[in-house]
């Protein structure tokens, strides 16, 4: 039988916004040992910022790769998909989608803010209420903040409300920001392209829970899903499933 474990990669093979360290890749040496058994990334960040946190070198551990929860997806290194947000939203509606977050941000109240609060990816656009030029004390500031105040939580509900005609989905991600993308865009996009291939396909992820952005792959019949709280956590599990 055909195994494909896939990986979130911010707080499931990495600390947020951190570089891969020695243990996961010892941990990731073991498992591409196990016969008939193939590994994969599938994550809400652009390839540039999976490289910096993985290290292009360590690619190679990975028969898949899915960013921009694979809008964007590589298989043995080549591409095989990359699907436009432009093209399924249209200028008017990106354009409208951005003013209202935009409007909505500059209302809050939090601890601090920098810059890049909008980054446009190829599959999503991230909206970042305390801007991607954070340092990461001020990321972690802002995370702590957060999960007191539910700044990320209310601005979902505000979006949801505002962009209903849309048809849009607004999921938290990371410990900062939440990715914008038409419904059905989530980490289930990525499937298509593996499931006629395995009989088995596991997935890791620190946001299985309603809102994050592992929630839907994490509860699709298609998946065994996994919630994680660190990469600790991760190897934990991967060792006792897998024997390694």
């Amino acid at each position: 039988m055909k195994t494909l474990v896939l990986f979130d990669v911010d707080g499931t093979l990495t600390k947020s916004r951190l570089t891969i360290e020695r243990p996961m890749i010892e941990t990731l040496e073991k498992l591409i040992k196990i016969e008939n058994l193939d590994l994969g990334i599938v994550g809400g960040s652009n390839l540039k910022k999976q490289k910096e946190q993985l290290l292009e070198k360590n690619f190679h551990y990975f028969k898949y790769l899915f960013s921009e929860n694979g809008l964007v997806a590589f298989k043995d290194g080549e591409l095989i998909n990359k699907t436009s947000i432009i093209d399924a939203l249209g200028e008017d509606n990106i354009k409208r989608l951005i003013n209202t977050s935009l409007q909505y941000m500059s209302t809050l109240e939090i601890p601090v803010k920098r810059g890049t609060f909008i980054e446009f990816r190829n599959g999503m656009i991230n909206l970042c209420p305390v801007g991607r030029s954070c340092t990461q004390e001020e990321r972690m500031e802002f995370y702590d903040f957060d999960n007191k105040h539910k700044v990320r939580e209310n601005m979902v509900k505000y979006l949801n409300k505002e962009l209903k005609d849309l048809n849009m989905q607004f999921s938290i991600g990371g410990q900062i920001s939440i990715d914008a993308f038409p419904k059905g865009w989530d980490k289930t996009y990525c499937l298509q392209f593996v499931e006629k291939d395995y009989d088995n396909i596991y997935f890791f992820g620190d946001k299985i829970h309603p809102g994050g952005n592992d929630y839907e792959i994490g509860i699709d019949s298609r998946t065994r899903a996994f919630k994680v709280t660190n990469p600790n956590d991760t190897i934990t599990f991967l060792n006792k499933i897998f024997n390694i």
